[in-house]
């Protein structure tokens, strides 16, 4: 039912979806065949998360899968949260606040975990506050300071990863290594945020020690900043991986993994 596969080639095997009352009424249902196909490709990414956790020993709880949704059509979101998701991803957030208001408002869905991944302006921050439950992508002391104030002002406390260049791409954007080590001292200063920990993207590349070195990289930047920042702030969360690479980054220690057209393939057969 799915070409996608694992690292090593294999395609999990996907028996049909057994439909249950505990799936959530809709007015408009995802039809069966779509259902079926969403369900295999969440399976085959679900099981290849818990094969990368347990090759690499990790005893800490499996990744949380966010479901990135930046292509995605309605009915194909829709057929994840009847599957049980509820974290998805947006990159943009004009289409963030879009979606979140669709799926409230036309589906009902009132329960989703929205995640900013993407690029995030300062004119759109305080929406953003609003809607998201993560903001993964906090890019410089500038916007953090922003992000500071208005949180006080809402009296929120959101959570915030910090995006890190680690591949020292120049059409990447994010703190270098060394740049947000160097503001460790402004890191601990913020008292309205909840600084979680630390996001990067690995190359677009089939160079698998280019991107395991990336996100061993931002593993071990992190392990170094927790010497130095406060036990409030023990960054537990390393957002890395996606559809292509996200194996590697779950071996690497990932807790949080970005995976979009991964569980969509097929989807235009249903």
């Amino acid at each position: 039912m799915t070409s996608w596969t694992t690292r090593e080639g294999k395609t999990p095997p996907c028996s049909p979806l057994l439909f249950t009352e505990s799936m959530p009424a809709m007015k408009t249902p995802p039809t069966p065949q779509l259902l079926n196909i969403v369900d295999c490709n969440l399976r085959a990414v679900r099981e290849t998360i818990a094969a990368a956790h347990d090759r690499a020993g990790r005893t800490d709880p499996l990744p949380q899968l966010v479901a990135v949704t930046k292509y995605a059509q309605p009915d194909w979101i829709q057929a994840l949260y009847a599957l049980g998701e509820r974290d998805f991803g947006e990159n943009r957030p004009q289409q963030l606040q879009a979606r979140q208001q669709v799926f409230l408002e036309e589906y009902g869905f009132n329960d989703i975990r929205w995640h900013l991944i993407g690029q995030l302006q300062r004119n759109k921050a305080r929406h953003m506050l609003e809607l998201a439950t993560c903001i993964h992508s906090a890019d410089s002391l500038k916007l953090l300071s922003h992000l500071d104030r208005l949180a006080d002002e809402m009296a929120l406390r959101p959570k915030i990863l910090l995006q890190v260049n680690v591949s020292g791409e120049t059409t990447k954007s994010g703190f270098t290594p060394e740049q947000v080590t160097l503001a460790i001292p402004e890191l601990a200063d913020f008292q309205h945020l909840d600084i979680t920990g630390l996001m990067t993207m690995a190359p677009y590349t089939s160079d698998q020690p280019a991107i395991r070195a990336v996100f061993r990289g931002l593993r071990e930047l992190r392990d170094r900043m927790r010497e130095q920042l406060p036990e409030r702030m023990p960054l537990r969360e390393l957002s890395m991986g996606m559809t292509n690479d996200f194996e590697i980054a779950v071996e690497e220690g990932a807790t949080l993994v970005r995976v979009g057209s991964g569980l969509y393939e097929n989807c235009d057969q249903g």
